[in-house]
Protein backbone atom coordinates (compact mmCIF):
# COMPACT_ATOMS: atom_id res chain seq x y z
CA UNK A 1 0.00 0.00 0.00
CA UNK A 2 1.37 3.42 -0.94
CA UNK A 3 2.15 5.96 1.84
CA UNK A 4 -0.53 8.69 2.60
CA UNK A 5 -0.05 12.29 2.34
CA UNK A 6 -1.95 14.44 3.77
CA UNK A 7 -2.08 18.07 2.70
CA UNK A 8 -4.66 20.50 4.47
CA UNK A 9 -7.15 17.26 4.79
CA UNK A 10 -6.63 16.32 1.11
CA UNK A 11 -4.94 12.82 1.66
CA UNK A 12 -3.17 10.88 -1.45
CA UNK A 13 -2.27 7.13 -1.23
CA UNK A 14 -3.54 4.24 0.86
CA UNK A 15 -7.49 3.63 0.45
CA UNK A 16 -8.25 7.29 -0.09
CA UNK A 17 -10.34 8.27 -2.46
CA UNK A 18 -9.36 9.91 -5.95
CA UNK A 19 -8.25 13.72 -5.58
CA UNK A 20 -8.66 16.04 -7.93
CA UNK A 21 -5.55 18.67 -8.83
CA UNK A 22 -6.77 21.63 -10.89
CA UNK A 23 -7.03 24.85 -12.24
CA UNK A 24 -5.71 27.01 -15.21
CA UNK A 25 -2.15 26.57 -16.82
CA UNK A 26 -0.95 30.12 -15.93
CA UNK A 27 -2.66 32.84 -13.82
CA UNK A 28 -3.82 34.99 -16.62
CA UNK A 29 -5.46 37.47 -14.20
CA UNK A 30 -6.85 37.98 -10.68
CA UNK A 31 -9.75 37.60 -11.77
CA UNK A 32 -9.90 35.34 -13.78
CA UNK A 33 -8.28 32.77 -11.69
CA UNK A 34 -10.44 33.88 -8.48
CA UNK A 35 -13.61 33.01 -10.89
CA UNK A 36 -12.24 29.60 -11.83
CA UNK A 37 -11.32 28.42 -8.06
CA UNK A 38 -14.37 29.40 -7.10
CA UNK A 39 -16.26 27.25 -9.97
CA UNK A 40 -13.48 24.43 -9.04
CA UNK A 41 -14.26 24.55 -5.44
CA UNK A 42 -18.11 24.70 -5.74
CA UNK A 43 -17.54 21.77 -7.50
CA UNK A 44 -15.83 19.89 -5.25
CA UNK A 45 -17.95 20.57 -2.37
CA UNK A 46 -21.30 19.51 -5.08
CA UNK A 47 -19.60 16.16 -5.29
CA UNK A 48 -17.31 15.85 -2.54
CA UNK A 49 -14.03 15.65 -4.37
CA UNK A 50 -10.77 16.29 -2.17
CA UNK A 51 -9.63 19.09 -3.84
CA UNK A 52 -6.31 21.06 -4.61
CA UNK A 53 -6.09 23.68 -6.53
CA UNK A 54 -3.22 24.85 -9.16
CA UNK A 55 -2.00 27.48 -11.23
CA UNK A 56 1.57 29.02 -12.29
CA UNK A 57 2.73 32.19 -11.57
CA UNK A 58 5.53 31.97 -14.26
CA UNK A 59 5.79 29.74 -17.22
CA UNK A 60 9.60 29.48 -17.75
CA UNK A 61 9.97 27.13 -20.52
CA UNK A 62 7.87 28.36 -22.82
CA UNK A 63 8.32 27.38 -26.57
CA UNK A 64 8.61 30.80 -27.81
CA UNK A 65 10.46 33.94 -26.26
CA UNK A 66 6.90 35.89 -27.26
CA UNK A 67 4.97 33.74 -24.66
CA UNK A 68 2.62 35.14 -21.99
CA UNK A 69 4.48 33.27 -18.86
CA UNK A 70 2.34 34.69 -16.02
CA UNK A 71 2.44 37.48 -13.44
CA UNK A 72 5.69 36.73 -12.24
CA UNK A 73 6.08 35.14 -8.45
CA UNK A 74 5.37 38.38 -6.25
CA UNK A 75 1.94 39.04 -7.83
CA UNK A 76 0.92 35.04 -8.56
CA UNK A 77 2.11 34.16 -5.13
CA UNK A 78 -0.43 36.92 -3.65
CA UNK A 79 -3.53 35.74 -5.72
CA UNK A 80 -2.46 31.83 -4.88
CA UNK A 81 -2.49 32.75 -1.08
CA UNK A 82 -5.89 34.84 -1.63
CA UNK A 83 -7.48 31.90 -3.28
CA UNK A 84 -5.84 29.84 -0.41
CA UNK A 85 -7.35 32.04 2.47
CA UNK A 86 -10.96 32.57 1.04
CA UNK A 87 -11.52 28.84 -0.14
CA UNK A 88 -9.68 27.20 2.85
CA UNK A 89 -7.93 25.13 -0.25
CA UNK A 90 -4.71 23.76 -0.64
CA UNK A 91 -2.95 25.42 -3.40
CA UNK A 92 0.32 23.89 -5.96
CA UNK A 93 2.22 25.87 -8.27
CA UNK A 94 5.43 25.10 -9.90
CA UNK A 95 8.98 26.28 -9.00
CA UNK A 96 11.68 26.74 -11.82
CA UNK A 97 15.00 27.53 -9.51
CA UNK A 98 16.70 27.43 -6.18
CA UNK A 99 15.99 30.87 -4.98
CA UNK A 100 12.06 29.82 -5.96
CA UNK A 101 11.68 27.09 -4.00
CA UNK A 102 12.41 29.20 -0.91
CA UNK A 103 9.94 31.31 -1.50
CA UNK A 104 7.37 29.49 -2.91
CA UNK A 105 7.48 27.09 -0.77
CA UNK A 106 6.63 29.97 2.55
CA UNK A 107 3.02 30.26 0.73
CA UNK A 108 2.10 27.16 -1.51
CA UNK A 109 1.12 23.82 -0.02
CA UNK A 110 2.26 21.80 -2.41
CA UNK A 111 5.73 22.96 -4.73
CA UNK A 112 5.91 20.83 -8.29
CA UNK A 113 9.43 20.02 -9.58
CA UNK A 114 8.87 20.44 -13.19
CA UNK A 115 9.67 17.79 -15.91
CA UNK A 116 12.33 19.16 -17.83
CA UNK A 117 14.33 19.89 -14.18
CA UNK A 118 14.19 16.75 -12.15
CA UNK A 119 17.71 15.92 -12.79
CA UNK A 120 19.43 19.16 -11.48
CA UNK A 121 20.14 17.73 -8.09
CA UNK A 122 20.43 21.23 -5.94
CA UNK A 123 17.06 22.32 -7.59
CA UNK A 124 15.25 18.57 -6.49
CA UNK A 125 17.24 18.19 -3.18
CA UNK A 126 16.29 22.31 -2.02
CA UNK A 127 12.70 21.46 -3.12
CA UNK A 128 12.87 18.68 -0.07
CA UNK A 129 14.55 20.73 2.26
CA UNK A 130 11.97 23.29 1.69
CA UNK A 131 9.88 20.80 4.16
CA UNK A 132 6.48 21.35 1.84
CA UNK A 133 4.94 18.19 -0.11
CA UNK A 134 6.86 18.03 -3.43
CA UNK A 135 5.12 16.91 -6.81
CA UNK A 136 7.57 15.32 -8.89
CA UNK A 137 6.53 15.60 -12.71
CA UNK A 138 8.01 12.80 -14.42
CA UNK A 139 10.41 13.81 -17.27
CA UNK A 140 9.21 12.43 -20.68
CA UNK A 141 12.80 11.45 -21.59
CA UNK A 142 12.78 9.46 -17.92
CA UNK A 143 11.72 5.56 -17.97
CA UNK A 144 9.42 5.48 -14.38
CA UNK A 145 12.26 3.43 -13.03
CA UNK A 146 14.53 6.63 -13.16
CA UNK A 147 12.03 8.31 -10.73
CA UNK A 148 13.39 6.15 -7.64
CA UNK A 149 17.09 8.35 -8.11
CA UNK A 150 14.78 11.70 -7.86
CA UNK A 151 12.98 9.97 -5.20
CA UNK A 152 16.37 9.22 -2.96
CA UNK A 153 17.61 13.36 -3.36
CA UNK A 154 14.56 14.14 -1.81
CA UNK A 155 14.21 11.59 0.84
CA UNK A 156 17.96 12.51 1.65
CA UNK A 157 16.93 15.44 3.11
CA UNK A 158 14.15 14.21 5.54
CA UNK A 159 11.57 15.10 3.45
CA UNK A 160 8.83 11.78 2.33
CA UNK A 161 6.06 14.25 1.64
CA UNK A 162 6.47 13.34 -2.04
CA UNK A 163 3.95 12.64 -5.25
CA UNK A 164 4.79 11.46 -8.41
CA UNK A 165 3.02 12.28 -11.33
CA UNK A 166 3.12 10.64 -14.99
CA UNK A 167 3.07 13.46 -18.01
CA UNK A 168 3.80 11.48 -20.80
CA UNK A 169 6.70 10.50 -22.34
CA UNK A 170 8.59 11.59 -25.67
CA UNK A 171 7.31 9.82 -28.99
CA UNK A 172 9.20 11.12 -31.66
CA UNK A 173 9.11 14.42 -32.94
CA UNK A 174 6.01 16.71 -30.87
CA UNK A 175 4.29 13.73 -30.10
CA UNK A 176 3.66 12.38 -26.31
CA UNK A 177 2.65 9.19 -25.53
CA UNK A 178 0.94 8.10 -21.57
CA UNK A 179 2.46 4.75 -20.78
CA UNK A 180 0.37 3.02 -18.39
CA UNK A 181 2.78 0.73 -16.99
CA UNK A 182 4.53 3.50 -15.74
CA UNK A 183 2.05 4.32 -12.88
CA UNK A 184 2.35 0.96 -11.56
CA UNK A 185 6.15 1.14 -11.52
CA UNK A 186 6.24 4.86 -9.82
CA UNK A 187 3.36 3.30 -7.06
CA UNK A 188 5.80 0.01 -6.34
CA UNK A 189 8.36 3.31 -4.70
CA UNK A 190 5.72 3.62 -1.92
CA UNK A 191 4.28 7.43 -2.67
CA UNK A 192 0.94 8.40 -4.38
CA UNK A 193 1.08 8.49 -7.92
CA UNK A 194 -0.95 11.40 -10.16
CA UNK A 195 -1.81 11.14 -13.24
CA UNK A 196 -1.71 14.53 -15.50
CA UNK A 197 -4.46 13.94 -17.76
CA UNK A 198 -3.96 17.37 -19.79
CA UNK A 199 -0.30 17.18 -20.31
CA UNK A 200 -0.22 13.67 -21.51
CA UNK A 201 -2.23 14.39 -24.70
CA UNK A 202 0.08 17.86 -25.72
CA UNK A 203 2.53 18.39 -28.46
CA UNK A 204 5.47 20.03 -27.16
CA UNK A 205 6.43 22.97 -29.66
CA UNK A 206 3.75 20.97 -32.16
CA UNK A 207 2.32 24.74 -33.41
CA UNK A 208 6.30 25.99 -34.33
CA UNK A 209 6.32 28.77 -31.70
CA UNK A 210 3.43 27.52 -29.59
CA UNK A 211 2.74 23.64 -28.11
CA UNK A 212 0.24 21.99 -29.29
CA UNK A 213 -2.14 19.06 -28.27
CA UNK A 214 -5.61 17.32 -28.41
CA UNK A 215 -7.70 17.82 -25.46
CA UNK A 216 -10.55 15.31 -26.88
CA UNK A 217 -8.38 12.67 -25.56
CA UNK A 218 -7.69 14.03 -22.10
CA UNK A 219 -11.05 12.24 -20.53
CA UNK A 220 -10.17 8.96 -22.31
CA UNK A 221 -6.61 8.77 -20.59
CA UNK A 222 -8.29 10.07 -17.05
CA UNK A 223 -10.34 6.96 -17.38
CA UNK A 224 -8.01 4.86 -18.67
CA UNK A 225 -5.53 5.86 -15.45
CA UNK A 226 -8.21 6.01 -12.88
CA UNK A 227 -9.09 2.10 -14.19
CA UNK A 228 -5.33 1.02 -13.51
CA UNK A 229 -5.38 2.84 -10.44
CA UNK A 230 -4.08 6.52 -9.36
CA UNK A 231 -4.23 8.51 -6.06
CA UNK A 232 -4.59 11.51 -8.10
CA UNK A 233 -5.60 13.16 -11.30
CA UNK A 234 -3.81 16.31 -12.22
CA UNK A 235 -6.29 18.13 -14.36
CA UNK A 236 -5.62 21.72 -15.96
CA UNK A 237 -9.08 23.67 -16.93
CA UNK A 238 -10.31 26.81 -18.52
CA UNK A 239 -13.87 28.22 -19.27
CA UNK A 240 -12.39 29.22 -22.68
CA UNK A 241 -9.84 26.59 -23.15
CA UNK A 242 -9.70 28.39 -27.22
CA UNK A 243 -8.44 31.73 -25.39
CA UNK A 244 -6.67 30.47 -22.50
CA UNK A 245 -2.50 32.05 -22.76
CA UNK A 246 -0.91 28.65 -22.16
CA UNK A 247 -1.72 25.04 -23.31
CA UNK A 248 -5.34 26.04 -24.25
CA UNK A 249 -5.33 23.22 -26.83
CA UNK A 250 -5.12 19.90 -24.52
CA UNK A 251 -6.84 21.77 -21.49
CA UNK A 252 -10.68 20.68 -20.56
CA UNK A 253 -13.48 22.99 -20.74
CA UNK A 254 -14.68 23.57 -17.13
CA UNK A 255 -18.14 23.15 -18.12
CA UNK A 256 -16.86 19.38 -18.74
CA UNK A 257 -15.22 18.37 -15.46
CA UNK A 258 -18.27 17.53 -13.35
CA UNK A 259 -19.24 14.74 -15.84
CA UNK A 260 -16.28 13.43 -15.92
CA UNK A 261 -15.68 13.47 -12.42
CA UNK A 262 -18.81 11.50 -11.89
CA UNK A 263 -17.27 8.58 -14.15
CA UNK A 264 -13.55 8.74 -12.82
CA UNK A 265 -15.42 8.32 -9.60
CA UNK A 266 -17.35 5.33 -10.22
CA UNK A 267 -14.20 3.90 -11.58
CA UNK A 268 -12.41 4.90 -8.81
CA UNK A 269 -14.76 3.07 -6.34
CA UNK A 270 -14.86 -0.39 -8.28
CA UNK A 271 -11.21 -0.78 -8.70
Amino acid sequence: MTKTINVKGVKFGGKNPLAMIAGPCVIESREGCMAIADKLVKLSKRQHIPFVFKASYDKANRTSINSYRGPGISKGLEILAEIKEKYNVPVLTDVHSVEEVHIASKVVDIIQLPAFMIRQTDFVVAAGESGAVVNVKKAQFAAPWDMANVVKKIESTGNTKILLTERGASFGYNTLVADMRSLIIMREMGYPVIFDATHSVQSPGGQGDTSGGDGRFAPYLARGAAAVGVDGMFIETHPDPANALSDGPNMIPLQDLSRLWKKLDAIDRIR
